[in-house]
C-alpha cells in the first residue's frame, strides 16, 4: 500500500512538473550582459555583498537588500548566499563571469536552500537583480537581460521593491 501511494505522489509531482510553466524548485537562472570588462563587474557585484551584508539597508525589513553574504571567489565565479529579512529563508547565489568582445556576459543563478520550496514570489529573481543594481550594472549602457518563467520562478510577475 505504501509503495503505491508513493508511485502515486511520484507521478502527480511529475505531471504537475511537466505542465507547470515554473521550474520545479524555486530557483533562478539569467543572463545578463553588460558594456564593462569582468573584473570591473566581478568587484561590484562583490562589493555590493559587502555593502549589503547587514541590514542597515533594510532596518524595517521593508525590502531584501540585506543580509546578502559572500561565501568565496574563484576564478571566474562568485557564490554567496542571501537570507530574507523576514521569514529567513536561505538561498544559494552563483554568478559565473564569461568574457565577450568588450563585454561581460554574466550567468547568474538563485536558488532556495529550502527543500520543498516550489513558488518564491520572484525572490530568487530579485536575490541576483537587486545586487545587479545596487551596483550600478543595470544601468550601464547596453545591458541586456535574459530570462524567463521557465527558468526563473515567477519572473513574470516580480516585484523586487517588496519585502
Amino acid at each position: 500500500m505504501g509503495i503505491s501511494v508513493a508511485l502515486v505522489v511520484v507521478v502527480i509531482a511529475g505531471v504537475i512538473a511537466l505542465g507547470s510553466t515554473y521550474p520545479f524548485h524555486a530557483s533562478c537562472k539569467l543572463d545578463w550582459t553588460v558594456s564593462t570588462n569582468c573584473s570591473a563587474a566581478m568587484t561590484a557585484i562583490e562589493n555590493q555583498f559587502t555593502a549589503w551584508a547587514d541590514d542597515s539597508n533594510c532596518p524595517q525589513h521593508d525590502n531584501e537588500r540585506c543580509f546578502y553574504t559572500l561565501k568565496s571567489k574563484n576564478g571566474d565565479t562568485i557564490k554567496g548566499t542571501h537570507k530574507t529579512p523576514v521569514k529567513e529563508y536561505v538561498d544559494d547565489l552563483t554568478f559565473t563571469f564569461t568574457t565577450s568582445g568588450q563585454s561581460c556576459k554574466i550567468h547568474g543563478f538563485s536558488t532556495s536552500e529550502t527543500w520543498y520550496a516550489v513558488l518564491d514570489y520572484s525572490t530568487n529573481y530579485c536575490n541576483l537583480h537587486n545586487l545587479a543594481e545596487g551596483a550600478g550594472l543595470t544601468k550601464m549602457a547596453g545591458f541586456t537581460e535574459t530570462t524567463s518563467d521557465s527558468i526563473c520562478t515567477q519572473y513574470s510577475s516580480r516585484n523586487c521593491d517588496k519585502y
